[in-house]
């Protein structure tokens, strides 16, 4: 097992709570299918998204630092080039994790997330990783 999927099984089986920058209310779009497919298995979703007042049946928020409990694992679907900011911003909101989706992969967010000893995943997609190991959202996280 590599250091990533170390990484990858542990923040499954540890954040109940996933805090989805760049949720779409698109059902067509990854960035609903996903978070989708997640809550299903049991896990809450926090959309960020200035365009949406909701989506997936939970209140979206226009921005990282306008959510109003503590942030965990933040899932990011936005281009490459704009990770660099949101990992500052999960950074300064108290995330303790950034995981960019599929495709998204950011030397300086990784970087920045790094320095601030967030367990960091890209170029993951959750789905992928929860169909391969199996599992359903933690009990009580």
């Amino acid at each position: 097992m590599s250091e990533t999927d170390e990484i990858v099984e542990h923040i499954l089986t540890t954040y109940g709570t996933i805090t989805v920058v760049g949720a779409s209310s698109v059902p067509a779009k990854a960035a609903h299918s996903v978070p989708a497919h997640m809550q299903r298995h049991g896990w809450r979703i926090i959309p960020v998204n200035p365009h949406a007042d909701e989506i997936l049946g939970e209140r979206a928020f226009r921005k990282l630092a306008d959510v109003p409990e503590q942030v965990g694992l933040v899932d990011v679907f936005r281009p490459s080039a704009q990770t660099a900011e949101i990992a500052r911003q999960a950074v300064a909101a108290g995330a303790t994790a950034l995981w960019l989706q599929l495709g998204i992969a950011s030397a300086e967010a990784r970087s920045i997330a790094d320095g601030a000893g967030l367990l960091y995943v890209e170029d993951r997609c959750l789905v992928i990783e929860q169909r391969r190991l199996g599992l359903d959202a933690p009990r009580g996280a």
